[in-house]
């Protein structure tokens, strides 16, 4: 069952973190900045608190985005990955002052907290914004952009699949075409060099020439006639694979067209959103984070 983003489970404080804390790593992070856009000026750290959670996501390398606490020793190569001086056992002291409960593992809230001075009670009851409608457009509009982006790279592939043996077929037409040219010019040489015989030189040579220019003209050379075989079987195996290859590219033009409609679509949303006040700006501002990677 999907979690509430908008308020956390718990009948105290600590249960609360301990909700959050279980959490996506984006899902941790979203929640204080929300809480604290204004407050805090986290709105002036919303970059590092975007780059604290893709190193997370790469650090933890069992779960990637879907984890959301590190052990203890990706933990300090998380802080050592921002020069950050602070141990993990430092951290959690400070975190224990404030209110925070020991665990095993270190979600990422636990350095967001440390990092902005943020206590246990407040962070548990952290606002969410004074619109959680129009936020849950938002994210019905963001989702719907990233399932166009997976269709596009979806038919994109299948393109990739029909392209290969076009091009594959289109270079062996190529191949023959050239084979044919070269057949069709040593063909028309031999032609020009018997019928220049045929009109130089003494009567015997010339009969001899013309004797071999009509038995020449007469038959279809072997290596010409192999290389027009050749041709037309591969001018027919392109065109038949040229049509499957032309839907499947304009499929991933038309999936492309759609994607790019609809991420307009809620980059103008979220900026009619985000213009009101009290509004969930972190989760915003990682919503448009995600889509600004997604125009690249």
């Amino acid at each position: 069952m999907a979690k509430n983003p908008n308020q956390l489970s718990g009948k105290n404080d600590n249960e609360k973190l301990r909700d959050l804390f279980s959490r996506t790593y984006k899902e941790q992070a979203v929640w204080i900045l929300n809480g604290f856009w204004d407050s805090k000026k986290l709105s002036e750290k919303k970059e590092d608190f975007y780059k604290a959670v893709q190193k997370h996501n790469e650090l933890d390398t069992a779960n990637k985005a879907a984890g959301s606490q590190l052990d203890e020793f990706n933990a300090h190569r998380f802080l050592e990955s921002i020069h950050e001086t602070l141990t993990v056992l430092a951290m959690r002291e400070k975190l224990t002052q404030n209110g925070v409960e020991r665990s095993k593992n270190v979600p990422i809230a636990h350095y967001l907290m440390y990092k902005h001075n943020l206590k246990a009670s407040e962070v548990a009851n952290a606002p969410q914004g004074s619109s959680p409608q129009e936020l849950a457009e938002a994210q019905r509009l963001f989702d719907a952009v990233l399932a166009a982006f997976k269709e596009v790279e979806r038919t994109k592939n299948e393109a990739l699949e029909a392209e290969r043996p076009f091009k594959q077929a289109q270079d062996e037409l190529n191949a023959a075409l050239a084979d044919m040219k070269a057949q069709e010019e040593a063909y028309a040489n031999r032609t020009n060099e018997l019928r220049a015989k045929s009109e130089t030189g003494g009567a015997v040579q010339k009969n001899k020439a013309k004797a071999e220019l009509e038995i020449h003209l007469k038959e279809d050379p072997l290596p010409l006639r192999k290389a027009k075989i050749t041709t037309e079987a591969a001018e027919r195996k392109s065109d038949k694979l040229r049509a499957p290859f032309k839907a499947a590219r304009e499929a991933a033009e038309r999936a492309e067209d759609e994607a790019r409609s609809k991420l307009n679509e809620t980059e103008a949303f979220l900026n009619e959103v985000k213009s009101k006040p009290g509004q969930p700006y972190g989760a915003i501002f990682f919503m448009e984070k995600e889509l600004e990677e997604q125009r690249k």
